[in-house]
């Protein structure tokens, strides 16, 4: 994806997060590329400026709807992260908007669960643990940010999932992995990077 391009997900990722925060008003741009009619996954972070605290984080990590649909969608939702109190209009000019359009999550197989650190590239991939009724996602950036080494990545992971966090050395347990093209704003409404 283009820079041009995720600059145009960021701004309107931004637009949408307004009109909800503002108006209650659903933001659907009126001209797109034809790219995002096709079916990604995307997650829309939102971080408080300038010390960079998570706000909300809510996406879709596999592709079961068009870009644009799921971009309006996720940014909707994470004004409305259930972690955090709902975003308010005096928060919009001290936050900023990542997207993340994610490649289809890719089952990892291995001979025995302690090689799955050796199968994973912290700073690229991000992680979906599954086991059972449980399920948790961490986006590829969250180890970089956190200085993660890879077998810390899966704990964490798993923890999302609300497991232990030793669970990625069960069997039953399923990891996937998949990787993100990542665009934020590097301040408030302001210029718009590829991380």
């Amino acid at each position: 994806m283009s820079l041009k391009e995720g600059k145009a997900l960021v701004r309107a990722a931004r637009e949408v997060i307004e009109k909800w925060v503002r108006k209650r008003e659903r933001f659907l741009p009126e001209k797109y590329p034809e790219t995002w009619n096709e079916k990604r996954g995307i997650f829309v972070t939102i971080h408080s400026y300038p010390d960079n605290n998570l706000r909300g984080c809510i996406g879709y990590p596999e592709p079961v709807m068009p870009l644009i649909k799921a971009l309006v969608e996720s940014a909707i939702q994470a004004t409305q992260d259930p972690r955090f109190p709902e975003l308010k209009e005096n928060e919009l000019d001290n936050i900023v908007v990542e997207v993340s359009v994610l490649t289809k999550p890719e089952l990892i197989k291995v001979g025995n669960p302690k090689e799955y650190p050796e199968r994973i590239e912290t700073g690229k991939d991000g992680l979906i643990v599954r086991k059972g009724f449980y399920s948790g996602l961490l986006l590829p950036q969250v180890a970089t940010e956190h200085g993660m080494n890879e077998e810390e990545f899966l704990s964490h992971t798993c923890m999302k999932a609300g497991l232990t966090p030793d669970a990625w050395l069960d069997p039953e347990t399923k990891v996937y992995k998949f990787q993100a093209e990542i665009f934020k704003e590097a301040e408030p409404k302001g210029e718009v990077v590829r991380k």
